[in-house]
């Protein structure tokens, strides 16, 4: 059935599919978007497609959907089940078949969503497959007049547990008590497969599957999402905490004494660990995550790669370069040996290996990779974004030393510190981010830099 082209591309957007459930998302369009996605891969020559879905009560009902949508097409369907994202990437890698993964990540419970990949978790953006999807599904798409294909399942957890595993040394490590914050999303299903073997005692924080996410919103990159976890570290005497998204694709770390440790210190620690593996190496970073990476790899032999902010980019970045690792300050951590996808877990591995290789507490052994501070994102609700942006880079004219636009404005001071505007692509908001060498130096320049743009 065709379909306005308003309503389709409110919920098809750069990255993924994803809206709210019983509104713009429904079974018969999910149906449309699998018929869409089949036939773009069957293009590609793909006879299946693998599917993972989130803990959230709609989920099951549109993978039932989009199966048929992609059964219809005579492509066939193999079903993994409950998956986090990452798992639903190790298995496209491992069957060498595009795949789907129904999650709306940290949304709340009335979202639902579809992150789409090619064969060997190659990401589909607007630019690679979106867009056509998009149109077809406008359009109405196309009946295939062939055998229709069939569904199977398999459960790769277990694969994919001992998979990742083997990608990190795991040998040297001493004990360790592991706090882990599944947020009641799918690390209370990964992160016990993935940890049993270890040594490790594992102190779990709401892992009951649960997609109202009654305790806590699933996004750690908000503070106020950390605070159970920061809580249970020092309640339990942890050596290090361990927080995940809803689809268990992001982690994020916390100290023993109950500090959040930047997502960029966790880059840079990961970078150090790969490059000592495969000296002169190229480290992918974003254009938001600290100084201290391109700084830390440079000195260490490596070719550090500066890209716009978003997986997208990211990942054509690993491919056309060859990186063998690229982090985000979302928290998102990609690597060369994960096909180029992004996997919390696997850094949340490398983090546990360095802390347990060691004797220090995870505290110390993280203070030489903060070398710098920083606000975090600041997002500010403004009319005109340019017009507010624009008159930020004048007030700062005189005293910049250095200004490029690789993703909104980034602007460089004197004295190692620097800030980035950029202008949300959805929603009418300047996202603000500063580093400095000082917090006194970050909180002068945030308060500065947000009486402009919010006056």
């Amino acid at each position: 059935m065709a379909r306005s082209a308003e309503s389709v591309h409110a919920v098809i957007k750069a990255y993924d599919v994803r809206g709210v459930v019983g509104e713009l998302i429904d079974a018969a369009f999910v149906q449309d978007v699998g018929g869409a996605f089949a036939r773009l891969v069957r293009d590609d020559g793909a006879k299946k497609v693998v599917v993972g879905h989130d803990m959230r009560a709609s989920s099951p009902d549109l993978v039932k959907a989009f199966a048929h949508g992609v059964t219809a097409q005579g492509v066939d369907v193999v079903l993994i089940g409950l998956a986090s994202t990452d798992q639903l990437y190790f298995a496209s890698g491992l069957f060498d078949c595009p795949g789907a993964m129904f999650t709306a990540s940290h949304n709340p419970a009335e979202y639902n969503g579809i992150k789409l990949c090619r064969a060997g978790a190659k990401p589909v953006g607007q630019e690679t497959g979106l867009a056509t999807i998009a149109a077809e599904v406008i359009e109405g798409v196309p009946e295939f007049d062939g055998a229709p294909g069939v569904v199977t399942d398999e459960d790769v957890l277990q694969r994919y547990a001992s998979f990742v595993r083997g990608l990190v040394n795991l040998a040297d490590m001493r004990h360790l008590k592991v706090a882990v914050d599944a947020g009641n999303g799918m690390g209370g299903h990964t992160v016990p497969a993935v940890l049993e073997p270890m040594a490790v005692t594992v102190e779990p924080l709401f892992f009951e599957l649960d997609g109202t996410f009654p305790n806590h919103e699933a996004n750690p990159l908000d503070p106020a999402n950390l605070v159970d976890l920061q809580e249970h570290v020092r309640k339990t005497g942890a050596d290090i905490g361990l927080a995940f998204d809803g689809d268990a694709d992001r982690c994020f770390v916390v100290d023993e004494l109950g500090n959040p440790v930047s997502p960029s210190a966790v880059t840079a620690l990961v970078a150090e660990r790969e490059l000592a593996k495969e000296p002169g190496a190229t480290i992918i970073h974003n254009l938001i995550t600290s100084r201290a990476v391109p700084e830390l790899v440079t000195e260490l032999g490596g070719s550090p790669v500066r890209t716009r902010v978003g997986h997208s980019f990211i990942k054509q970045q690993m491919a056309e370069t060859g990186a063998v690792f690229g982090g985000e300050h979302s928290a998102h951590y990609y690597f060369r040996s994960f096909w180029g996808a992004d996997s919390g877990m696997l850094a949340g591995l490398h983090v546990l290996a360095a802390l347990g290789e060691q004797e220090r507490p995870l505290s110390e052994l993280m203070a030489k990779y903060e070398r710098y501070a920083a606000s975090g994102e600041i997002n500010s609700t403004v009319a005109d974004a340019a017009e507010r942006t624009a008159a930020v880079v004048s007030a700062f004219a005189d005293r910049s030393t250095g200004v490029d636009r690789l993703d909104g404005v980034t602007v460089d001071l004197a004295g190692r510190a620097w800030f980035n505007l950029r202008a949300s692509n959805t929603e009418p908001l300047l996202r603000l981010n500063v580093e400095a060498p000082t917090a006194e130096d970050v909180d002068a320049l945030v308060t500065e830099i947000l009486g402009i743009v919010r006056s």
